[in-house]
């Protein structure tokens, strides 16, 4: 037997596979959160000392400027374009997106490495294969047809009918009363008419999720899985009553503060529970804050997006730049930095690295693994590029520097949403970010070369089925 310093070599102590926890927050902007924008109007204290403890990118981005298609890429490692959804987003009745087949983090956790899955939240990805849901009747597939052991959250955003909980496969209580339309538009206390459960709430829907997330972490033995799409600050602003005017920032910064709370609180959880130590945890949103210049006056001149130009939906960078931080003691550096560009997809791959599963063809085929640079193994560009996509479906690319439209407008909520040239105006736009990140000096016709080369580039990508 071999021998050290004197004494019997020991045989390695078994390392525990990890616990992960993925925190999507819905809407929250980049410059929501302190430690991305220090003119911020909101204490953010627990995202804040959240970034302290690990590691903040500056250029994150989700894969969709709206919601049901960012949710379908976090799950899958795969741009939704590819899929039957080309533009817009889901109802609260609509279909199941996910093909069968298809593994999500869950399913492949579940399958590969016998982890524990809980999902808590905005699930936004349909129901069932009818074409309109039937919350009376149990569904199939729901959530745990792709990977979840559990599931409760509501069916799509908190201002769309129907209003009910889901649990597993059943709504908790069926939606067989009615409330009307709040009568606002895009914003505050905004929601459609519709369907509701006669029990249901809107502003008890947050701390009933997060109840159920934080006993999910401190319940099961590891390993485990959280997926806990927070349905916040999304429309409508319905912060609780301990938050209600607690920011001096309006209905919006209540809801963020409740938002940072219930971050807080899972990851208070996960302390009590002994696990912190030992556990991935990612924060992030699915997309850009729906914020104009209206909403910043309300809020003491906060700017949720920041210093980028555009809001929610748009192709422009606030759609779809996002807040993204990783914790993970003793494997992630406390208060590393990066401004590597990334995407939201590649949380599906990250996951697969740190199990040490490769990904198999027809697996998560916009997902590059992030944990070189989590790691500090890797400071070089790791993706070659990244496709952004519009609430309308307008396409952008971007590598390294440059940014492609593939296009005129915005795509999204800002005026104009779709322009079209006259004859000898410029068919699309291009930027440099690096020396224009606000996007105001269209550089296309000047640059013949570098559009020719990213046409190309988005041309290869859509027709190959894959990014990576």
């Amino acid at each position: 037997m071999a021998m050290s310093g004197g004494l019997l070599a020991q045989p390695p102590i078994p390392v525990a596979p990890p616990n992960i926890v993925v925190i999507l927050c819905d809407d929250l902007g980049y410059g929501d959160v302190g430690v991305y924008n220090p003119e911020a109007k909101i204490p953010t204290p627990h995202m804040d000392r959240f970034a302290r403890e690990g590691m903040r990118f500056t250029d994150a981005h989700s894969p969709s400027s709206v919601c049901t298609p960012t949710r379908y890429g976090v799950l899958t490692g795969r741009y939704c374009w590819r899929t039957r959804l080309k533009s817009g987003v889901g109802s609260g009745y609509s279909p199941a997106l996910i093909e069968p087949g298809r593994d999500t983090i869950a399913s492949l956790l579940k399958r590969m490495k016998g982890y524990r899955t809980g999902g808590f939240g905005k699930w936004h990805l349909g129901l069932g294969t009818e074409e309109k849901v039937d919350y009376a009747q149990e569904f199939r597939p729901s959530p745990l047809e792709y990977g979840f052991d559990e599931f409760f959250g509501i069916p799509a955003s908190l201002d769309m009918p129907p209003y009910v909980f889901i649990d597993g496969r059943r709504a908790v209580e069926p939606p067989t009363s009615t409330i009307g339309d709040s009568g606002e538009v895009k914003r505050g206390p905004f929601w459609r008419g519709g369907p509701r459960a006669p029990s249901f709430e809107m502003d008890e829907v947050i701390p009933s999720i997060v109840k159920r997330a934080c006993a999910f972490v401190e319940r099961e033995k590891s390993p485990f899985f959280a997926y806990v799409p927070l349905p916040a600050p999304h429309t409508p602003w319905v912060p609780s009553k301990p938050f209600k005017g607690k920011s001096k920032a309006g209905l919006y910064g209540d809801f963020v503060e409740e938002t940072d709370a219930s971050i807080g609180m899972i990851l208070a959880a996960l302390e009590r529970a002994g696990k912190a130590q030992n556990t991935l945890v990612i924060v992030t949103s699915d997309n850009g804050a729906p914020w104009e210049e209206r909403d910043a006056k309300e809020a003491l001149g906060h700017w949720a997006n920041a210093k980028w130009r555009g809001q929610k939906a748009d192709i422009q960078e606030a759609g779809h730049r996002v807040p993204f931080m990783v914790r993970w003691p003793g494997k992630v550096r406390a208060g590393a930095v990066s401004d590597q560009t990334i995407c939201l997809t590649d949380i599906f791959a990250t996951v697969a690295q740190v199990q040490n599963l490769p990904l198999a063809p027809g697996m998560g085929e916009d997902s590059y693994g992030l944990l070189p640079i989590l790691t500090g193994r890797q400071n070089g560009p790791l993706r070659p590029a990244i496709v952004h996509h519009a609430a309308n479906g307008l396409f952008s690319i971007r590598q390294g520097d440059w940014k492609l439209v593939l296009g005129r407008g915005t795509g999204g909520f800002t005026a104009p949403v779709k322009y079209e040239p006259k004859p000898g105006e410029t068919p699309g736009e291009l930027y440099n970010l690096r020396t224009d990140p606000h996007e105001d000096r269209n550089v296309y016709d000047g640059n013949p070369a570098v559009v020719a080369r990213l046409t190309a580039l988005l041309k290869s990508y859509q027709e190959g089925g894959r990014s990576r």
